[in-house]
């Protein structure tokens, strides 16, 4: 039997893709938003997959802001920037 793998929607294109090729933004308990590498740090969660192209949909819908319930900092954008080699 196949081992079931853990999907998640990207707030960008709006795709389910695969957990691991996604990057994922957290909202911790304490209020502050970070990139979580690991994929396990506690808090709210909004996937995002690991484009540009993505990002910018994201940043214009409101995705991320949306599904953290939160405003994001213009330091995680240029973080997350970065992480996708723009």
């Amino acid at each position: 039997m196949q081992k079931k793998i853990p999907t998640r929607k990207c707030v960008g294109c709006g795709e389910m893709r695969d957990k691991k090729e996604m990057i994922r933004v957290i909202k911790t308990p304490e209020g502050e938003i970070c990139l979580d590498v690991t994929g396990r740090a506690n808090g709210r969660g909004a996937y995002i997959c690991n484009s540009a192209e993505c990002l910018k949909k994201a940043v214009k819908n409101r995705g991320l802001e949306k599904s953290l319930k939160a405003q994001i900092p213009g330091d995680i954008l240029e973080q997350m920037n970065k992480e996708l080699g723009e």
